[in-house]
């Protein structure tokens, strides 16, 4: 792995930025029905839009520096999931978004990941909010943005009538 794709690296994680190898384990993670109940708009993505996506991240890479990262375990060396900061529909706060193939699920990787993630945001990027989303009900979602410091804000109505939990994290001032 190139140290000039390393984001971050954890006790027992490296964050590194997506490459082509890793289309076939973003369709492993998107395009899982059941994981997917807590993503976006609940439908899972087929090989072409997860190319779609390689090819989107690497755009975001020139343009604003990050995007959305390949989780890899260290101690298998595979690829268990991915975790990034994004501007969906070009809002201007940085969104933290994270999902993780279902093995991977309830080991505190998530929380692991977007630890860094803040961090690397704020430090190398001088962020100074970030914010994460959620389904109200996604309760495991809800406790990894607490445990990472975001505090929740507001839940908003979609056009659906679904709801969405919206949580922030704002920089301290020195």
């Amino acid at each position: 792995m190139s140290a000039a794709h390393v984001i971050f690296e954890t006790p027992r994680l490296i964050g590194r930025r997506l490459e082509p190898r890793d289309l076939q384990d973003l369709l492993a993670v998107y395009g899982d029905v059941p994981a997917m109940r807590w993503v976006g708009d609940r439908q899972p993505l087929d090989e072409e839009q997860c190319q779609r996506w390689l090819e989107i991240t690497a755009y975001n890479y020139c343009v604003r520096g990050y995007g959305m990262f390949a989780i890899v375990e260290r101690a298998s060396e595979e690829v268990i999931g991915f975790c990034g900061l994004v501007h969906p529909d070009g809002q201007p706060d940085a969104e933290l978004k994270y999902a993780f193939k279902r093995q991977a699920w309830g080991q505190g990787y998530a929380t692991e990941a977007a630890n860094a993630l803040v961090d690397y945001g704020a430090c190398v990027h001088g962020l100074k909010q970030i914010i994460a989303t959620v389904a109200p009900e996604h309760l495991a979602s809800h406790k990894v943005l607490l445990k990472v410091g975001l505090q929740w804000t507001e839940r908003r109505t979609n056009e659906d009538g679904s709801h969405t939990d919206v949580y922030r994290w704002t920089a301290v001032e020195a």
